[in-house]
């Protein structure tokens, strides 16, 4: 058996996103208004544009997931609890610290003096509405593109869907009182529909679709035509979508980038730190309770990155558009994927660090004979 070589899309996927990153803020500024017209196209919130490549980034994921490894992961708690114990006991905590430190003190002399927030006319210290997107950020766990961050790391893709799931069921009662402990507030408006939309577009619907997808096909084609015919085909479609989406993000918020480009590299050093920091916790935790690298990859991927739709949505509805907050998370939008790459590939180099193990039918799935 070796390895399948890599194709062209995966073996540079870090310059592919890069350049969609810089191809979207170019558009995003030299033709707003496409960018708005697509940008309002939208649902409770959602953006109709993104929630299409989304579904197309992850439907190819869910079709390779084998769903006997998904109930068997179900059996085995200690990845799980991981992940929810950092999730909501420890990373909203150090994203409130990291970014109030950095955001409050170290740069603070250097961030103009205060807005008025759109939604309900209150003047505030800027700085103090750049931490309130930060923390948005960081009590928004990733539902939607940990998937393929997993699947690029070659980890356990059933650990992942069910962590992913209870995430998302945790977020639902979680994010509200956290967040409003974190920010400060009696009440948080938080749109609820937003967020549910988003479980069932990111992750429900295309899951849906890949089990009966992979059901259909095993049974009238059999599994291998699965594997030599179908998922050939269909593979690149994940990575494809993933840039469309990267172009779409950045073309809506392009303008408001290039206007700041100083104060977001001030907002972008706080959630750097978080994102490494998370990882290296919850990657050295999973080695401690001996997890086997399958599992323990998923489990810091998933805590180092962020729901950032929820968040931006959230921020918007809460702050305005236009605010420090709302700029905060599209910061977060603008470092994520780079970031998440890179931990990926920390990943694969230290499989080494863990015990060995059997492949997983997914994983056979990335290679030939």
């Amino acid at each position: 058996m070796k390895e399948k070589k890599l194709s062209v899309f995966e073996r540079y996927l870090t310059l592919w996103v890069l350049l969609c990153i810089g191809g979207g803020i170019i558009i995003g500024k030299v033709a707003p208004q496409l960018a708005r017209t697509l940008d309002s196209y939208q649902f409770h919130r959602v953006s109709v544009p993104i929630a299409i490549c989304l579904f197309l980034m992850m439907y190819p994921i869910m079709v390779k997931i084998d769903f006997a490894e998904v109930i068997k992961a179900g059996k085995t708690p200690k990845p799980v609890l991981l992940t929810l114990a950092v999730n909501w006991l420890v990373k909203p905590f150090t994203m409130f610290i990291i970014a109030t430190f950095f955001l409050g003190y170290v740069f603070k002399k250097y961030l103009p003096g205060t807005e008025v927030l759109t939604t309900n006319g209150e003047t505030v210290e800027l700085y103090r509405s750049y931490i309130s997107g930060a923390i948005l950020l960081g009590i928004a766990p990733c539902t939607a593109m940990v998937l393929m961050w997993g699947y690029l790391a070659r980890g356990n893709s059933g650990h992942t869907l069910v962590m992913v799931a209870i995430n998302s069921l945790a977020m639902l009662f979680l994010y509200a009182p956290l967040g409003g402990f974190l920010l400060k507030q009696n009440n948080m408006p938080i749109p609820w529909q937003t967020i549910v939309l988003s479980v069932l577009i990111y992750v429900a619907l295309p899951l849906v679709a890949g089990y009966f997808t992979r059901k259909w096909i095993i049974k009238h084609k059999g599994k291998q035509w699965l594997e030599d015919r179908f998922l050939k085909y269909l593979t690149p479609v994940s990575i494809i979508a993933l840039l469309m989406t990267l172009v779409l993000l950045f073309s809506f918020k392009g303008e408001m980038i290039l206007k700041q480009p100083l104060i977001i590299l001030f907002i972008a050093v706080p959630l750097f730190i978080q994102t490494i920091l998370i990882f290296f916790l919850t990657y050295g935790a999973a080695k401690l309770i001996k997890l086997k690298y399958r599992d323990a990859a998923p489990s810091a991927l998933v805590g180092a990155s962020n729901h950032f739709e929820v968040a931006i949505a959230t921020a918007a509805t809460l702050f305005g558009i236009g605010s420090g907050a709302a700029l905060a998370t599209v910061v977060g939008v603008l470092i994520e994927v780079p970031v998440m790459l890179l931990l990926v590939e920390i990943c694969k180099k230290t499989t080494h660090w863990f015990e060995p193990e059997e492949e997983l039918p997914e994983e056979k799935l990335q290679k030939e004979e």
